[in-house]
């Protein structure tokens, strides 16, 4: 379906990306952890400004894995394909 790289595989059950499949999608899962990480600690007393940035970036990460996931986003069922 994607003529593109692949990252992340389909998830089985329901809708979006499962886990990573290459070190690209390895490597920008760990990176959002961390920068979620310390923006958590920078930003512990003002949850708005963290909440602020946090979802930009979770936007982010959505669209880079729905661009590079195996097979595209669409509900699933179970079947394989």
């Amino acid at each position: 379906m994607s003529d593109g790289p692949e990252w992340f595989a389909t998830k089985r059950y329901g809708y979006g990306a499962g886990a990573p499949i290459s070190w690209q999608g390895w490597a920008i899962t760990i990176g959002f952890v961390l920068l979620a990480a310390v923006l958590g600690v920078t930003f512990a007393r003002k949850p708005v400004v963290f909440i602020a940035i946090m979802i930009p970036l979770t936007i982010l990460l959505s669209t880079i894995a729905a661009n590079t996931t195996k097979g595209g986003w669409r509900w699933r069922w179970g079947d394989k394909d």
